[in-house]
């Protein structure tokens, strides 16, 4: 406890991270207020139970399931009819479709060659199809809260302005686009000026902002009426610290390749023994190194499976795919994770380059010859740590439909058991933790290489 104590005051003694982390606590403040901000043509006072309402008035569990995820990336904005209810996520979106096509047009792969000048293009390139994707996501949002969840002819005195016509459309489109753009904004303020990547960090705070709630629905109903009691929250409790845990290591996991770098001077020398001299490192593959987008890439397509029960209603087991607690729906759902996390690593671990970049850099994985074979070697290797990675993916993935009901009693707790919310807030807090243990070394950089050599002139 000391050292951590020691730790705080050593990050509250250096200016420049004291000052990153206020200005990141700063710009947080003002996005969590400005979620509590309504769209100007919908009373706030009937938008308050909208999921609860859609749940007990005949919506199937996947709509409530996918509300339920939506409002948490947005902090609950998007159950609040926010004008920040589309969040930052159709700048993710714009993010995913800009790295996409960048395998596929040669362009954006000049671009992502050409440095920072290159980076900053493809930084343009998205915002502005950040604009297009909120076009296409805020008429879907109104619509959905127009006609699905809040129907004007039940709830006529939730609107100010008429749900249909171009008054209600047209200011709450453009406030809603610039929500989004607002918020975009203010995560790339945090990634310049404060700590942590700002795009994360934004809906790692959307994700934590409902957790006191969930856990406090989930306290109401254990203890309540048909409840397991309070025995079953301690248990609640240490069974998520243990796959928080698992997350932890699911995301930090590594295998290691051991590689020998060779100065010129001791290639030219001929003598086996100056091999055995040159400076040793490692290339750390990660076992689930493509985080949480097969998670993200699976839910995008998820809603195809539910439009197949409108061939036939009277199919159970169709049926079964509009329900996100489901076998059904889980089993496709995990099988998706498992496809996507070897399509995107194979995508974006270039293992033809990493193994070029070795030869021309004097490097070579021990008793692997350089070129063609040493990316056959890294592509074998990936290949085989990614099937565990992709299999406990897609097992925390589907964890939540497994507690609900049986373990968790609630829905919005069950969410924090697994899935995208908890890997992100892992990921995030990790990466996060990082940049500071980083701020920190470099603070004794000094210091630590000055006793190393007191030491070697010592010897």
């Amino acid at each position: 406890m000391k050292e951590f104590i020691q730790t705080l005051k050593n990050i509250w003694s250096l200016k420049e991270l004291r000052e990153k982390i206020l200005f990141t606590l700063g710009i947080i403040l003002v996005y969590r207020f400005a979620s509590y901000i309504s769209l100007p043509a919908i009373n706030m006072a009937e938008v308050g139970n909208l999921l609860e309402h859609y749940k007990n008035q005949g919506g199937n569990k996947q709509g409530a399931g996918l509300l339920g995820l939506l409002s948490s990336f947005t902090g609950g904005a998007f159950s609040r009819a926010s004008i920040m209810a589309l969040g930052i996520m159709p700048y993710i979106s714009a993010s995913i479709i800009v790295q996409l096509m960048g395998m596929a047009i040669p362009y954006l792969q000049k671009l992502q060659k050409d440095g920072e000048s290159g980076r900053n293009t493809l930084n343009q390139i998205t915002r502005w199809l950040t604009i297009a994707v909120c076009l296409v996501q805020a008429p879907s949002y109104l619509t959905s809260i127009t006609q699905m969840f809040l129907p004007h002819a039940q709830f006529a005195s939730a609107y100010y302005v008429h749900p249909q016509s171009v008054m209600f459309w047209l200011p709450s489109i453009v406030i809603l686009v610039a929500g989004s753009v607002f918020a975009m904004w203010l995560g790339e303020k945090i990634t310049d000026k404060g700590i942590g990547n700002g795009i994360s960090i934004l809906i790692m705070v959307g994700i934590l902002a409902d957790l006191p709630g969930a856990f406090i629905q989930e306290v109401a109903t254990q203890t309540g009426k048909g409840g397991l009691g309070t025995i079953m929250i301690l248990i609640e409790v240490l069974f998520w610290m243990l796959v928080v845990l698992l997350a932890i290591i699911l995301s930090v996991a590594v295998r290691k390749i051991p590689i020998q770098y060779v100065s010129r001077a001791q290639a030219r020398g001929g003598v086996n023994r100056n091999l055995m001299q040159g400076a040793r490192q490692w290339i750390p593959l990660k076992v689930n190194a493509a985080g949480v987008m097969p998670i993200i890439f699976a839910q995008a397509l998820m809603f195809v499976p539910g439009l197949l029960t409108k061939v036939d209603e009277t199919n159970t087991f169709l049926a079964g795919f509009k329900n996100v607690f489901s076998w059904q729906y889980n089993l496709l759902y995990a099988l998706l994770i498992i496809i996507f996390s070897f399509f995107y690593t194979a995508i974006t671990i270039p293992v033809n380059q990493m193994a070029d970049d070795l030869k021309r850099n004097g490097g070579l994985i021990p008793k692997v010859r350089p070129g063609k074979e040493t990316a056959d070697y890294l592509d074998d290797i990936l290949s085989k740590i990614t099937l565990p990675g992709s299999i406990f993916l897609a097992i925390f993935a589907v964890l939540p439909a497994f507690l609900h009901g049986t373990f968790v009693q609630t829905d919005r707790f069950a969410l924090f058991f697994g899935g995208t919310s908890l890997l992100i807030m892992v990921g995030v807090i990790l990466d996060t933790v990082q940049q500071i243990n980083t701020y920190l070394l470099n603070h004794h950089y000094d210091g630590l290489m000055q006793s190393k050599l007191s030491r070697n002139t010592n010897q």
